[in-house]
Formats: C-alpha cells, structure tokens, sequence
C-alpha cells in the first residue's frame, strides 16, 4: 500500500450505500465487534460478490467474516500502533522505511480500502462455524508468523495451501482482489483493486461513518 501508483488512482465515488452482510446471511465472526456494528458492513457490490462466493463453495463450507467497513480514525489507530512496533523492533531504520514496512501490512488511512468499505477480511469455516486450517490466524503480522501470513508463502501444510487456493479461486472468480501479505484480505472497487485489475477510476473511496 506503500506503493504511490495506489494513491495517484482517482475515485469517482458512486455513492454506494454500506450494508450489514448478516442480512444476506453471511457468518461473521464478533472479534472486531464495535458498538455501531460497523465491523459488518461492506459496499453493496461488495457484499453482492461475496454472497456469489459463498454459493461457489463446496457443500458444506461457508465464508466467515472478521471484519469489513473501518471507520477512518480506527485504521489510524492501527497504523500508528503497527508504526511504533516497528520502531521498538527496529530503531535503526528510517521513518520512511518504516512507514513502507507498515503499509505492507496496515493500509495508511488515506488509502485504506477498508475505510471505503471496499474491503473484508474473512476465512473458510464449515457449516458448524469450525474454521479451516490456513496457515496462520487471521490478522497475524508478518513477525509473529514469520512471513507464512503472506497469501503464495512457502512451507505451508499441504491442508492450509489447498485452503487458501479454494479461497483464492471462489473470490477471484467473483471480481475480488487480494493483498499478497495478507491471504485473507480481499477488496473490490477501491484503489488498490483499480491498480490491480487495470480498471481506475477507483469506484468506492473513504467514507465517514455507517450510517
């Protein structure tokens, strides 16, 4: 997310409102749970995309979802708490390296797909809401997994690597994108999906709060 070609993309916002993906009976896990329910929700298109997933999944298997709209101020407070880890980790480093190191993992909030609700962070579980074997816990940074939370890492069990390609293949079949260090990040029509698919204008940008 570092990357500058992301934030030189335009957003022509098209006004899409955000929706709560428990209506259409999606499973969501209640972790990143806040007072607004704002955790739940996602674009419209978005969350039309990942119902269209779901029905791809073999029986038996459902997306569950941890978290999706993040409110601006939020995804500060992760960056800026992500940034001082890698100060204390790292005091050599430059600020700009660290700011680049940061953004591989937690979007600056100016950029962030979440807070235009274009993004969502979700595994497989089975129809009980037991999750599946993926490598590493959802949200798991690149130092306490030691890099396996990037989405193509090596040396994963041949359990979780079957995991990630069938949640790579319902998503991407559906017009998803996914972040590479984080295999259970996914976002349509923000920035970084622009970039990504060749299609900018950006269709979704920040958005202030669920209203």
């Amino acid at each position: 997310m570092a990357d500058p070609r992301i934030a030189a993309v335009p957003v022509h916002e098209c006004g899409e409102p955000l929706r709560d993906v428990r209506t259409e009976g999606l499973a969501v896990d209640d972790r990143k749970r806040d007072p607004a329910g704002a955790f739940a929700h996602v674009r419209a298109g978005l969350l039309e995309r990942l119902v269209d997933a779901q029905e791809r999944l073999p029986r038996g298997l459902r997306l569950l979802v941890f978290e999706g709209y993040r409110p601006p101020a939020l995804q500060r407070r992760y960056f800026e708490a992500y940034l001082h880890e890698l100060t204390e980790r790292h005091p050599a480093w430059t600020l700009q390296r660290r700011r680049e190191a940061a953004s591989r993992f937690v979007a600056p909030p100016e950029i962030a797909p979440h807070c235009a609700g274009a993004a969502v962070d979700l595994t497989l579980c089975t129809t009980e809401l037991l999750e599946l074997n993926m490598g590493t816990p959802v949200n798991a940074s690149p130092e306490e997994s030691d890099g396996a939370c990037y989405t193509a890492a090596a040396g994963l069990d041949p359990a979780a690597r079957a995991n990630r390609q069938l949640l790579c293949q319902v998503l991407t079949s559906v017009g998803l994108v996914n972040y590479p260090t984080e295999w259970w990040h996914w976002s349509y029509g923000d920035r970084y999906w622009a970039l990504s698919t060749g299609a900018p204008p950006a269709c979704y940008g920040s958005v202030a709060a669920v209203r």
